[in-house]
């Protein structure tokens, strides 16, 4: 006896295969219209900005004419910032990661914390930017200072990169760690010398997509007090300070039109250093993704 109807099947095969040639036609439009409009954007961008891209934009600080305008302060001010957000996140963060998979008790308290980390990671940059405003700066009284910034941009990116090492550390196999528990190792031990450098490379990459995210934020930076328009270099943590994105967009406000390609110009020098970041983490990825 057949218990599968071949007619029937035939006939629902047809039908499926004609709404997957459907779907896979309007999944490929959608795909060529977000990569024409890339490329159109991309382009003009690299026509309008390539000439523009010499030793005196790197050298010279804004201007009110647009040939003499350069991105040094805010070239060094994207630096300074980032020298700030850096350390202090990744510190904090595989810190928060390394307690939570580690030593804290599986529990509600610990799944709402997760819960909550995992939330966090989607609120809108401009909330961490008066989160900012309210403690570094006014509480703190660090002022529109580089410290002040940095600190701020740190708390924006450090959900993120908790769970990215979470799921790094938490991928590491378990037969690593019973067989440095086996050796007599303790348990720092174990997680400073088979845990943390089996899931530094899943650590690295999802770090280094948050740091890209980072060095292009504006509206946090803007809320703390970073200024549209400076013309100095920052002397030290204490310093005012103006980055890339906030120098972009002052460029690409005024009327006249030379300031659009210097802003070109400033776009593809924020576009390099994105796409070397997001290299790094690829490079890193493909390099140890096998190790274990």
């Amino acid at each position: 006896m057949k218990l599968i109807n071949q007619e029937q099947v035939a006939k629902n095969m047809g039908s499926r295969l004609i709404k997957n040639q459907i779907f896979k036609g309007l999944f490929l439009i959608a795909t060529s219209i977000a990569l024409i409009v890339l490329g159109i954007l991309l382009y003009r961008i690299f026509t309008q900005g390539f000439s523009y891209l010499t030793a005196d934009f790197f050298q010279n600080f804004a201007s009110r004419r647009p040939g003499s305008s350069g991105i040094k302060a805010a070239l060094v001010g994207s630096l300074w910032i980032m020298g700030v957000t850096i350390p202090i996140s990744l510190i904090l963060a595989v810190g928060t990661a390394i307690y939570l998979e580690e030593y804290a008790k599986k529990g509600r308290l610990t799944s709402f914390i997760q819960t909550n980390i995992a939330n966090l990671a989607g609120v809108p940059s401009i909330v961490f930017g008066l989160l900012g405003l309210t403690v570094f700066v006014r509480f703190f009284d660090l002022g529109r200072s580089i410290l002040a910034g940095g600190l701020t941009m740190a708390l924006l990116i450090l959900p993120v990169i908790v769970v990215a090492s979470q799921e790094a550390i938490r991928s590491v196999p378990k037969d690593m760690r019973e067989a440095s528990y086996g050796m007599g190792a303790t348990k720092w031990q174990t997680i400073l010398r088979v845990v943390l450098p089996a899931a530094v490379p899943g650590i690295l990459t999802g770090s280094i997509l948050a740091f890209s995210r980072a060095i292009g934020e504006t509206a946090p930076l803007l809320v703390v007090g970073a200024f549209a328009f400076v013309n100095y270099l920052p002397e030290n943590v204490m310093s005012t300070f103006t980055i890339m994105p906030i120098q972009i967009y002052n460029w690409a406000s005024r009327p006249q039109l030379e300031f659009q390609y210097v802003a070109a110009a400033g776009i593809i020098v924020l576009f390099i250093f994105l796409i070397v970041m997001n290299a790094t983490a690829v490079f890193i990825r493909n390099k140890f993704q096998k190790r274990y």
